[in-house]
C-alpha cells in the first residue's frame, strides 16, 4: 500500500524545531563566552605572549673592572672568550645537541646535561642557555662551519678574566669563578655562566668590579631569526681599581726568596699603604677561571707546602725575638730603667726547669739596649717573670696583637696573645710561671701574623698610630688604634734598632748601609723543643728541615725623606740574620738603589 504525504499541509514536529533552535543558541553562547574569555579575560596575557613570540629581550654582558698596580701595570684584565649556547625553542633534538656539544668541547656529557637541566628550570624556552664558556679560538671556526646542521646551537662571545702575573698576586687578587646555585638564587642580577669574585680582592671588591648588564630587544621572524635589534639599556663596565702594590717589586722579592716558604711585607709606615705583600709558595689563579678539575683541586689542597695559604695574614707563627721590641716598650712604660742590668750566664732557671739563651756562654751583664742588640733571651726571661703574664697580655693587645689588622682581604687571622683566662678555657689548667718566661721572648702559645708585626713597627715610626694596612692606591689613612708606648720611649726603641744594625757583632748587621738609616730586629722562632747534642745546641744544618726554626727580621729604613717598613718571615729558615737577612737586604736595594737611580726607586713605590 502506497502512502502519500500532503506537502502543503505538512507541519514538522514542534519539539524538534525548538530543540534545534536551542542548540544553535547554545552554540552561539559558547562562542561568545569563549570569545570573551580569550579577548577580554585573557586578552592581555595572550597579547603579551604574541608580543614575546615576535620580540625577545637579551642581556648584554658588562666587562669586569680591571686591576692595576701602583705604576699602572695591568694585573687583572678581560680577554675575549668563546662559548656555546643552546636555545630550546629552536632545537628539534635537544639530547643529540647536548651530545654534540660534549664531542666538540671534550666535556663529559653528564656535566653538559646537568648544566642544561640547571638552567632549563630557570629560563624561558627562547632564552639561550650557556653550555660551555671556554672554547679555544682555533676550534671556533671548525664548530661554526658545522652549526648549520644543529639549529639552536650558536657560538657566543664573552669576556674572560686573566691574571697577568699569576702566582705573584694570586693571594691578593684571588680569582673569579662561575656563580654557584646559591649565589644565583641570592642575586637576581646573576645568570648562569656569570662569574663572581671568590677570593682576595676579587671577592672583597665584587660590588665595585662587577659591571651593570645592558638590555637589548630583538625582533624575530617565525623561525626565530633576528630581524632587528634595539638597545634598551646600555651596559656599564665595572670600575677599575689601582693597587698600592708594585708588580716589579713584588716579582723581585719572589725571586729573592728563592725556594723558601714564607712571606715579605713592605709597608709605608706613615700612610699604611702596602708596597708589596709576597707569600710563597703560591698558585696560578688563572687555573680557576675555566673551572678547576677535582684532580687539580685535590693536588692544590693536599700539597704539603700549602700554596693556598696566604702566609702574611692567615698563617700565625711564634714571633721569636722580634717580640722583644714590644717587651722593651712594656718595660719602659712600667718604669724599668733602661740602664738596669741583668746577668746572662746562658740560661735562666725556674724551679727544676732551665730556659736557655740562644748564646751558649751567655752575654754577661746586659742592659736594655744590649738586650736588643745582642737579642739576649735571659734579660727578657727575668723581666717577663718579674712583671707577669697579665701585664704582657694587656700591653701586647694594646699594641695591636691578638686582633685583626683590618686589611681588605678575607680570612685574616687574629693571632693569639695567651692569658690566664685563655688557658683555663682552652686546657682547663692554671697558668704557669714557665709559660710567662716563654711568652716574654715570643715563644710558647704566643702567635702573630707577619702583617701584625709590620703594623706595630709602623706605629713606632709614625707617631704611635696603629694603621689599617691599605691595598688600594687611593685609600685614605685609617687609624685603628694608638700605641701605648710614649713618644720618648718609641724614639729610644728606634735608636736601639739602629744600633742593632750598625754595631759590630749586632744581630741585624747584614742590613747595614752607609747611605741610609736602617733599624732592625732579628728573630728565631722555635718550631720544636731545642735540640741538643751533648751540651751544645744543634745547628740548623744538623736538623731535619721541618724542625728548623722560623727566621724573622722586622725592620724599617729611611732615605731622602722616604720611609718603609720591611718584615720578612721564612719558614724553617734557621737564623733570622742568615736566612731572612739577605731577602730583606734585597728589598732595600730595590727600593733604594745604591747607584742613586732615584727614578727607578720611585717606580717601585
Amino acid at each position: 500500500m502506497k502512502i502519500q504525504l500532503d506537502s502543503e499541509g505538512y507541519q514538522p514536529p514542534r519539539n524538534g524545531l525548538i530543540l534545534l533552535q536551542c542548540a544553535v543558541a547554545l552554540l552561539f553562547v559558547v562562542f561568545c563566552a569563549r570569545f570573551w574569555f580569550l579577548q577580554i579575560h585573557r586578552g592581555e596575557d595572550y597579547a603579551r605572549m604574541a608580543q614575546e613570540n615576535r620580540l625577545r629581550y637579551e642581556r648584554i654582558f658588562a666587562s669586569r673592572g680591571e686591576i692595576y698596580d701602583s705604576a699602572g701595570a695591568l694585573l687583572a684584565e678581560n680577554r675575549t672568550a668563546f662559548g656555546l649556547s643552546l636555545t630550546r625553542e629552536d632545537c628539534p633534538d635537544i639530547p643529540a645537541a647536548l651530545a654534540q656539544v660534549s664531542v666538540w668541547t671534550g666535556v663529559p656529557l653528564e656535566r653538559i646535561t646537568a648544566r642544561y637541566e640547571q638552567a632549563r628550570s630557570k629560563g624561558r624556552i627562547f632564552d639561550p642557555i650557556l653550555l660551555h664558556t671556554d672554547i679555544p679560538f682555533a676550534q671556533v671556526a671548525a664548530i661554526e662551519a658545522k652549526l648549520f646542521r644543529w639549529p639552536g646551537l650558536q657560538v657566543v662571545t664573552h669576556s674572560k678574566r686573566h691574571y697577568t702575573h699569576g702566582e705573584a698576586f694570586a693571594h691578593i687578587l684571588g680569582y673569579v669563578a662561575e656563580a654557584s646555585e646559591k649565589e644565583l638564587a641570592a642575586d637576581p642580577d646573576l645568570a648562569l655562566g656569570d662569574t663572581v669574585g671568590r677570593q682576595g680582592l676579587e671577592r672583597v671588591l665584587e660590588p665595585t668590579l662587577r659591571g651593570q648588564k645592558g638590555l637589548q630587544r630583538l625582533e624575530v621572524d617565525v623561525l626565530g631569526r633576528p630581524l632587528s635589534r634595539t638597545l634598551m639599556e646600555a651596559p656599564h663596565s665595572g670600575q677599575s681599581v689601582a693597587l698600592s702594590l708594585n708588580a716589579r717589586l713584588q716579582l723581585a722579592i719572589m725571586e729573592a726568596m728563592g725556594d723558601y716558604s714564607g712571606c715579605v711585607v713592605v709597608m709605608e709606615p706613615d700612610t699604611g699603604r702596602l708596597l708589596a705583600l709576597v707569600t710563597k709558595p703560591s698558585y696560578d689563579n688563572n687555573i680557576f677561571i675555566g673551572g678547576l678539575s677535582q684532580k687539580d683541586w685535590d693536588a692544590l689542597r693536599n700539597d704539603p707546602r700549602f700554596p693556598l695559604q696566604n702566609r702574611a695574614i692567615q698563617s700565625i707563627y711564634p714571633p721569636g725575638s722580634v717580640w722583644k721590641l714590644m717587651m722593651a716598650g712594656m718595660l719602659l712604660e712600667h718604669g724599668i730603667s733602661p740602664s738596669e742590668k741583668v746577668f746572662c750566664p746562658g740560661s735562666y732557671t725556674l724551679g727544676n726547669h732551665t730556659f736557655r739563651c740562644w748564646r751558649r756562654g751567655g752575654h754577661g751583664q746586659v742592659d736594655m739596649a744590649h738586650s736588643l742588640i745582642w737579642s739576649c733571651d735571659v734579660y727578657y726571661y727575668t723581666m717577663g717573670d718579674r712583671l707577669g703574664i697579665d701585664n704582657i697580655e694587656a700591653f701586647a693587645k694594646a699594641c695591636g696583637y691578638g686582633s685583626a689588622t683590618g686589611i681588605d682581604l678575607p680570612h685574616e687571622n687574629s693571632g693569639l696573645v695567651p692569658s690566664r683566662e685563655w688557658k683555663s678555657k682552652r686546657f682547663n689548667e692554671p697558668w704557669l710561671r714557665g709559660e710567662t718566661v716563654n711568652a716574654s721572648i715570643g715563644q710558647g702559645h704566643t702567635l702573630v701574623t707577619p702583617l701584625q708585626i709590620a703594623v706595630f713597627l709602623s706605629s713606632l715610626i709614625n707617631g704611635g698610630d696603629l694603621l689599617k694596612p691599605q691595598l688600594l692606591n687611593n685609600a685614605e689613612r685609617e687609624v685603628k688604634g694608638r700605641s701605648p708606648i710614649s713618644p720618648a720611649h718609641r724614639e729610644q726603641i728606634l735608636d736601639y734598632m739602629v744600633r742593632t744594625v750598625e754595631l759590630e757583632g749586632a744581630t741585624a748587621r747584614i742590613l747595614r748601609r752607609p747611605d741610609m738609616r736602617i733599624g732592625g730586629k732579628t728573630g728565631t722562632a722555635q718550631v720544636v723543643k731545642i735540640q741538643m747534642k751533648g751540651d751544645r745546641r744543634l745547628k740548623a744544618a744538623e736538623m731535619e728541615f721541618l724542625q728548623r726554626d722560623h727566621a724573622w727580621i722586622g725592620s724599617w729604613g729611611e732615605k731622602n725623606g722616604r720611609r718603609v717598613v720591611v718584615v720578612t718571615m721564612l719558614e724553617h729558615g734557621g737564623g733570622g740574620s742568615s736566612a731572612a737577612g739577605p731577602v730583606t737586604k734585597a728589598v732595600y736595594d730595590i727600593l733604594f738603589p745604591r747607584n742613586g737611580a732615584v727614578r727607578e726607586a720611585e717606580s717601585a713605590s
